[in-house]
């Protein structure tokens, strides 16, 4: 299930083209992306160490799931199936929010995207797609941040920056979402 193009955007989300992924990487171009984080009724957030092949990021700790939509895909449709796809589990998604970044990573490449971050819960276990995931592990929510305060350079930049939003919309006893 290779992704090899993502939609480029402009700064409302309006679809304004379609550009090779590695190309809109490496120029820095605003595209969409979606992240998926997976609680547990315990509160636990499933995180993932990204495969020592990826592009960027190989290594890293990050959340359950992130991609590019296809042209023409609708994003909660393509998140669902991208999660089944890297940590072979399914659950219902619900969309937090969105925000957009622009950071320099590795390999000369550049993070230039229009986020779309959901949420989800189940208590099955992952089925990782090796090409994928290396590992994973759930991580009780205080602890995260405490990792992700203490070593910050073991964290993907996107999943520190959405971590701090989700982190603010719950509570520390729970894993219900905070009245908004």
């Amino acid at each position: 299930m290779e992704r090899n193009k993502v939609v480029l955007v402009d700064r409302h989300d309006v679809a304004i083209g379609e550009m090779d992924k590695m190309d809109a990487h490496r120029l820095g171009v605003l595209h969409r992306a979606f992240s998926i984080f997976i609680f547990n009724t315990q509160g636990d957030m499933l995180i993932h160490q990204r495969a020592k092949g990826k592009y960027h990021g190989a290594d890293l700790w990050t959340n359950a799931c992130c991609s590019h939509p296809q042209w023409n895909e609708d994003i909660m449709e393509s998140a669902k199936e991208r999660l089944a796809y890297e940590m072979g589990i399914s659950c219902t998604l619900e969309k937090c929010f969105s925000f957009i970044y622009n950071i320099p990573v590795e390999n000369n490449l550049i993070e230039h995207e229009y986020d779309h971050v959901f949420l989800g819960y189940t208590n099955d276990e992952p089925n990782p797609n090796p090409a994928e995931i290396q590992n994973y592990r759930w991580v009780p929510l205080e602890q995260l941040e405490r990792e992700v305060h203490t070593q910050p350079q073991h964290f993907t930049h996107w999943f520190k920056m959405a971590l701090q939003r989700i982190a603010a919309d719950f509570s520390s006893d729970s894993i219900v979402p905070r009245e908004r």
